[in-house]
């Protein structure tokens, strides 16, 4: 990897490439310092404070603590993230979108810039929320329209900016733009995540104890990324054969290649998508100011609580976590099933003459993409399952309480790859055009180049 970007700074266009993405990496976190006028942010610092749950970790995480700071980029991209979603999903309950997406690159334009709005309209609503919900809690210094008009308006333009900013980093730089951006959010809580756990387990502790849990910690998150880079890289390749077509003196087709189904197919979307549904009621009756007590209600609550997960003196609250697992899976067997189709890939197949060797065209093609598909959907949801427990292991058992955990480590591990690669196939189109400028300048000179 560090010979990948190396290589990158000596080609002029990538170097450039990679300093505009720098230089954008710099607005966003000095944007994330700049306080929301009107804004109270010792209010939101002492709400957060007094309350607990997995769901305040995702904030604090994806936005790189500009929620908890109330920055002009408090909302950060999380409703670009969740704007995609919607219009993923409804790219198959409404054919309309789903013409658009198959309509080549227009099509695609269209539907981004329908994400584009939705992403704005859901900003808007959120920040409305937030003025109106905590500004009459004491969020705002003033309670009154002219201050929740500029709370609106200010971490609206703000979520719009990372947008615009995320899409430029996409066109200019290098990588996808938006995952870049968050990215660099979570990335700068970790700094001040393995503080804490210093100041946890290291500082004031003997020599040798403090050594051994430094070490211990240090294994734990390396295992922890090597696990992921295996889950994120690992993939069954289906062998495809393409069957010989003879037309005049030309012969078509007859080559070998493959069909490339990653174990992680749903990504970190389902342990998004799991999270969010535990933690939601939480956020909702801490907003309530409800959920305390010793009723079945607060009990319910508590179980789905993630800091309640394996905790040895209150085990029963671990029921949540099953649950939580049963979710991960659920959520895997469902994006993937309605972002991959065997039936439209086989039929993809059976058009340009291509067969699986030993399988029928056709219906038993299907079943069989359908059959290795839910093989490799279990195997990748257990792989979420394990990164997601262990910190909610450590968690229970040590109390070693961070913002970020197995979704922060798949999404940063997933695109550092993602880019990577990024970086490597435009370091080859470089190349490979420089060695065609170089055949070509040599024949003009009367060589073939040899």
């Amino acid at each position: 990897m560090l010979q990948t970007v190396r290589k990158a700074f000596r080609i002029d266009d990538i170097r450039k490439r990679l300093f505009y993405t720098f230089m954008m990496l710099v607005v966003i976190r000095l944007g994330s310092e700049l306080p929301t006028p009107g804004v109270d942010p010792t209010y939101i610092q002492n709400f957060f404070a007094n309350q607990t749950g997995n769901i305040f970790n995702f904030f604090d995480a994806f936005t790189g603590g500009s929620f908890t700071a109330m920055s002009v980029f408090a909302l950060s991209i999380t409703p670009y993230i969740t704007s995609s979603i919607i219009i993923q999903l409804l790219t198959i309950a409404i054919p309309k979108l789903e013409e658009m997406q198959k309509d080549g690159e227009d099509g695609r334009k269209k539907i981004a810039a329908i994400t584009r709005y939705v992403t704005v309209a859901l900003a808007l609503i959120e920040s409305m929320a937030m003025a109106v919900g905590f500004g009459r809690q004491g969020l705002l210094v003033e309670y009154n329209f002219v201050n929740i008009a500029i709370v609106v308006c200010t971490l609206t333009a703000g979520s719009a900016f990372l947008m615009w900013i995320g899409e430029r980093i996409t066109e200019k730089g290098v990588g996808n733009g938006i995952s870049i951006v968050l990215l660099i959010n979570i990335i700068s809580r970790v700094p001040n995540d393995f503080v804490v756990l210093y100041n946890q387990f290291v500082k004031g502790k003997t020599l040798a104890k403090g050594i051994l849990s430094a070490v211990i910690i240090l294994a734990v998150v390396l295992v922890v990324v090597v696990f992921v880079i295996i889950l994120q890289g690992g993939e069954r390749r289906i062998a495809v054969q393409y069957s010989k077509k003879i037309q005049g003196r030309k012969t078509y087709g007859g080559q070998s290649t493959h069909i490339p189904l990653k174990i992680n197919t749903a990504g970190v979307i389902p342990v998004i998508f799991a999270s969010s549904l535990m933690q939601f009621p939480i956020l909702i009756a801490s907003f309530l100011g409800k959920g305390k007590g010793t009723g079945i209600g607060s009990q319910i609550l508590n179980a789905m609580n993630s800091n309640n997960w394996c905790n040895p003196d209150n085990l029963v609250y671990s029921i949540g976590l099953l649950v939580y697992i049963a979710l991960t899976i659920f959520f895997a067997y469902f994006y993937t099933s309605i972002t991959f189709n065997p039936l439209e890939i086989a039929n993809n197949m059976k058009k340009s003459g291509g067969f699986i060797p030993g399988i029928r065209p056709g219906k038993p093609t299907v079943e069989y993409l359908q059959k290795i598909l839910n093989y490799i959907i279990f195997i990748g949801a257990c792989g979420l399952v394990i990164v997601q427990v262990i910190p909610f292991f450590f968690n229970g058992v040590f109390k070693a309480n961070v913002s970020f955990g197995g979704t922060s480590l798949i999404i940063i591990v997933g695109v550092v790859l993602e880019t990577i690669k990024q970086i490597e196939s435009q370091m080859l189109v470089r190349n490979y055009t420089g060695f065609l400028n170089s055949k070509s300048s040599s024949k003009k000179n009367g060589f073939l180049g040899y």
